[in-house]
């Protein structure tokens, strides 16, 4: 038969070996070391597969970590009696500004960088502005005499006309001391919430997110063993929950709303600077450390890394596994082989007898049914003389008489 040539090589996936030869005492060890690796094999492509299954799962909730943003105030004085000389006696020029006693305060921040991390593993740089979802600043002077200006707000906002930014800088005139007050509302991933005291103090938590606060206080109920022995979709209320439940027992699928009632904005960061332009301002500004929660793209990086296997290492391994099975089936072949020939050596005659009736089987069951009382076509030729005649019976006659001569001869 002409085999087409689009038609593919059958690719061989059996590694199992006969068992002819596993139950061999020649090949026991070898035939037992083969087994446990196929069964460690099996074992680790399992466990792979589970685990890049619980990594991808993990990939969808976007992991997040804590890190340290460190928050830079400092201020800058211009015009000041003690930056002037006092020889000079011109009066300041309101049109340039030049003169006029002014300071200026200014709010940087940066996020620190972790120990020993891997230069691979940074990212690009955030702005400050990045991190703040929004900022007050509060100006404490005389109302009378400065009654515009004295509180500054800065919201959030996207789009081209917002960019991020590095830091804000405040431009004010005056000579006299100032106390800043600065309130500022972080931007976590995932967004934190402050949990009101009554459920806080049974879940030992102040501030979490929403997913972590419903995640606790499943904990809780999971512990106290509060969920319904007969109904799992109801939960029971202890003494501590009964005033957060309203009663004494709520619907399993109810417990995030419940929670939704418990949450209240997060308490905002608070610092106090005081702006004193009657001195020269500090050499170095002064600094806080706010703990922040993000996403940790490092640690998504490396995970997707690992899900995503490298396209050489699969070529190997497909390879090493062609050639195993290759190995396998090899030693099938060499078994049937080997099977054969025993055969052959133990009784030739025998042989040769049985695999022509083996053949002669075959051949009914091709040219006919052979089953059934009707003579099939393979009989009806063996009644005709020139089914004899042949070219191939002669042939055929010559090797039966040699085989049966070879098997009368006496061996030495």
């Amino acid at each position: 038969m002409d085999i087409p040539k689009s038609a593919k090589k059958r690719k061989l996936t059996d590694k199992s070996l006969p068992n002819a030869i596993l139950h061999s005492p020649d090949f026991a060890q070898d035939s037992a070391m083969y087994q446990d690796l196929l069964a460690m094999e099996r074992k680790l492509d399992w466990t792979i597969v589970r685990k890049k299954a619980e990594i991808q799962d993990a990939l969808v909730r976007n992991p997040s970590t804590t890190r340290t943003l460190r928050i830079f105030i400092s201020h800058t004085a211009s015009g000041q009696s003690w930056q002037t000389s006092p020889d000079l006696n011109d009066p300041p020029n309101f049109d340039t500004g030049e003169g006029i006693p002014a300071w200026a305060l200014r709010i940087e921040g940066r996020l620190l960088e972790l120990p020993g991390q891997r230069a691979k593993d940074k990212g690009p740089v955030r702005k400050f502005s990045t991190f703040i979802k929004r900022m007050i600043v509060e100006l404490d002077r005389d109302p009378t005499l400065y009654p515009d200006g004295n509180i500054v707000e800065w919201p959030r906002a996207t789009g081209s006309q917002n960019p991020p930014l590095d830091g804000f800088t405040i431009r004010r005139k005056g000579d006299a001391p100032t106390k800043v007050r600065l309130v500022m509302y972080l931007e976590h991933y995932p967004e934190q919430f402050r949990v009101i005291p009554e459920l806080g103090n049974i879940l030992g938590i102040k501030e979490d997110s929403r997913i972590g606060i419903i995640q606790a206080l499943w904990n809780y109920i999971k512990i106290q063993g509060l969920q319904d022995k007969a109904d799992r979709r109801l939960v029971r209320a202890d003494d501590k929950l009964r005033a957060i439940f309203n009663g004494d027992t709520i619907a399993f699928q109810k417990l995030p709303e419940l929670v939704n009632r418990c949450l209240a904005a997060p308490d905002p960061i608070v610092l106090n600077y005081m702006v004193n332009p009657t001195i020269p301002a500090p050499e170095r500004p002064m600094a806080w450390d706010v703990e922040l929660k993000m996403e940790d793209a490092a640690l998504k990086g490396r995970m997707a890394v690992m899900v995503q296997a490298s396209k050489e290492s699969m070529q190997n391994m497909a390879t090493m596994d062609d050639e195993i099975a290759a190995l396998a089936q090899s030693l099938h072949n060499s078994h049937l082989k080997r099977t054969f020939l025993q055969s052959f050596a133990r009784d030739p005659a025998q042989f040769i007898q049985t695999w022509l009736e083996s053949q002669s089987r075959d051949l009914e069951t091709v040219l006919g049914t052979g089953v059934t009382d009707a003579p099939t076509i393979r009989q009806e030729e063996l009644r005709r003389s020139e089914f004899f005649r042949l070219p191939w019976v002669e042939e055929a006659v010559a090797v039966q008489e040699g085989t049966r001569l070879a098997s009368k001869v006496p061996t030495a």
